[in-house]
């Protein structure tokens, strides 16, 4: 693998089995554009959503299917708050300090943000996420993103 960085070297330090993917280029694509890149189930490239709380509190991240769209309700219920926000894109990028397309839990393990992981992720072995940069995907165990990220799982995607 010729990519490295913060989040293969953690995966790597704990041991995690997983793939990395350089897609062509570095721009920014959606999650079905990386899927067919990828030549994966678009379901199975998940797409990393920042939210906000109203008030006071950690960010939120939402770990959602490319096909999906976030249920911000559902992420508040989950989260055991009334309402949570969506930042614009250069919110979330001030937030994260990682570029939209380029976001990634792992990249932001020990930075405050709590993770939220749709439950849908758990009819896969394995899901491809972002590599904490725009053009690198990572195949990872389900299992171990949701024990490395601390992630609570729940039906937040509709």
């Amino acid at each position: 693998m010729s990519i490295r960085n913060n989040v293969t070297r953690l995966l790597d330090a704990n041991g995690i089995d997983y793939q990395a993917f350089e897609l062509p280029d570095d721009d920014k694509r959606s999650a079905l554009e990386t899927s067919s890149l990828l030549g994966a189930s678009p379901e199975q490239v998940f797409k990393t959503i920042v939210t906000t709380r109203t008030g006071r509190g950690k960010p939120i991240l939402a770990i959602v299917p490319g096909p999906a769209e976030v249920d911000l309700k559902a992420v508040a219920a989950a989260a055991g708050e009334k309402k949570i926000n969506l930042p614009t894109q250069t919110e979330a990028e001030a937030l994260t300090q990682l570029q939209t397309g380029g976001i990634s839990p792992i990249a932001l393990i020990n930075k405050g943000f709590d993770v939220i992981l749709d439950e849908f992720a758990l009819a896969f072995d394995r899901i491809y996420i972002s590599g904490g940069q725009r053009g690198l995907s990572i195949l990872i165990p389900v299992k171990d993103l949701i024990d490395l990220t601390g992630a609570k799982v729940a039906e937040i995607s509709g």
